[in-house]
């Protein structure tokens, strides 16, 4: 995923900056570690290195160089007592987080732990973990990709609506100042079966694309299968599409997903969803430089979404000239031409899908 990585950049910056910072690995060996920074062309003199799993000889090492900045990569490997227990047991983990937030507190230190992921999607050791720390951040991303989300998910001293978006290279993460630009094909030709939305991750907006291919089955059941989105919410809309549409793709395969490799769980995303299996059902691409958005009812209705005026400042920062968007309030000139729709089928005749 990138853990390490992105903590040992974190490191050599923040030794560069505010002093000594002491970087203890559990899981790799120093040269291993060493290999990586040479890769990310890291060198600071301010950056020590300590492979050590146990918990009092990482406190007196704490002691020896009084560092600003204490990584411990990972918890899980610390042993907190050398009197019993297993590495990475629950006693242990609990214990470790303790004991180096007290340690941090006493000196004024700052510390990061790095700490995985249960497969009930928790952080391991278990949800304690997350109690003891101010802050607790969370990678994302996709094997497949190399695109990562630095996602705050507690936060004593401010917000957790903030996001961080990543791409891991050979030079290690790198951030992506402009995510709308990576999600979206420079190829801005009309095709079917393509819908872009404005959406929320925190509070920063990016533009996605929506892609849907609806073919008639030939063998066995008709196939759903989505990816980077909510498979229950897709299987409702293309009920309320059915329904209120009249269109019949009882006896269709479709297939939905967010380009880029994104996962997207915002209800603005539903007329995007409906927009793209139109196009493709239809085989009519989109109106030119238009974008769409709107939370889609079970009555058909399109609803409101929030910070819409946010959405539609970066909409128009992309050249983008239209929207089809819900009745709601902007509070701001734009020179974008916004279309309000008040139902699915309003959306469908604005966007020249109907019929």
């Amino acid at each position: 995923m990138g853990k390490s990585t992105l903590l040992l950049q974190i490191a050599a910056s923040l030794a560069r900056t505010h002093g000594p910072v002491l970087y203890v690995s559990g899981e790799e060996s120093a040269p291993q570690v060493k290999l990586r920074a040479e890769r990310l062309g890291i060198a600071e003199g301010g950056l020590y290195l300590f492979a050590e799993q146990s918990l009092p000889r990482i406190a007196a090492a704490v002691a020896e160089l009084s560092p600003t900045v204490l990584v411990v990569d990972s918890l899980q490997t610390v042993l907190a007592r050398a009197d019993g227990g297993e590495v990475g047991g629950v006693q242990q983990v609990r214990e470790a987080a303790a004991e180096i937030a007290r340690l941090a507190k006493l000196r004024g230190m700052a510390s990061f732990l790095v700490s995985h992921i249960t497969k009930g999607g928790g952080f391991a050791g278990p949800k304690t973990v997350e109690h003891i720390v101010d802050v607790a951040i969370y990678l994302e991303g996709v094997r497949e990709t190399d695109l990562r989300i630095l996602r705050s998910v507690k936060n004593r001293f401010g917000s957790t609506h903030e996001v961080a978006v990543f791409r891991m290279g050979e030079r290690g993460m790198e951030e992506v100042v402009n995510p709308s630009v990576f999600f979206l094909s420079r190829d801005r030709r009309p095709k079917a079966g393509a819908a872009i939305v404005p959406v929320l991750e925190g509070t920063r907006t990016m533009l996605v694309e929506v892609q849907a291919l609806v073919s008639p089955t030939k063998y066995g059941p008709p196939q759903r299968r989505c990816a980077g989105l909510d498979y229950n919410r897709v299987l409702v809309l293309l009920a309320v599409i059915e329904r209120y549409l009249g269109v019949h793709i009882g006896m269709s395969d479709v297939y939905l997903a967010v380009a880029g490799g994104v996962e997207v769980r915002e209800p603005a995303l539903d007329l995007g969803i409906a927009a793209a299996v139109l196009s493709s059902l239809r085989n009519r691409p989109l109106p030119p430089h238009t974008v769409v958005l709107g939370e889609i009812g079970l009555s058909g209705e399109i609803r409101p979404v929030r910070k819409a005026q946010e959405r539609l400042r970066e909409v128009e920062k992309l050249g983008f000239k239209r929207a089809i968007l819900p009745h709601q309030e902007i509070g701001a000139e734009l020179s974008l031409e916004l279309v309000r729709v008040k139902t699915v089928a309003e959306a469908g005749e604005a966007l020249g899908l109907s019929g």
